[in-house]
């Protein structure tokens, strides 16, 4: 009885797991396609974006690399500004 009872919640555990990858991956997709619509960018590939990079001045490449970073960056091992250390 009781292995089954954990069988049950780690599958509930699991289905949870996989629908907050699928909204991670939803997210991350319409940001890319806002991305390509926003710079004109036709051809959907890895190649038609390093071309349209190619193209790009200095300025629209450092607001495309900021966008990016901030959509992208991890939020799980983020330093803080403020130092935590008490000095003695």
């Amino acid at each position: 009885m009781k292995n089954s009872a954990l069988k049950g919640a780690l599958g509930a555990l699991a289905v949870v797991g996989i629908a907050l990858a699928a909204k991670k991956i939803a997210q991350r997709k319409r940001f890319m396609k806002g991305i390509f619509n926003e710079y004109g960018i036709k051809e959907r590939s890895p190649f038609g974006f390093a071309d349209r990079i190619r193209e790009m001045d200095e300025e629209q490449y450092q607001e495309l690399k900021g966008k990016f970073k901030k959509e992208f960056s991890s939020r799980c091992c983020r330093k803080d500004s403020k130092d935590n250390t008490v000095e003695a």
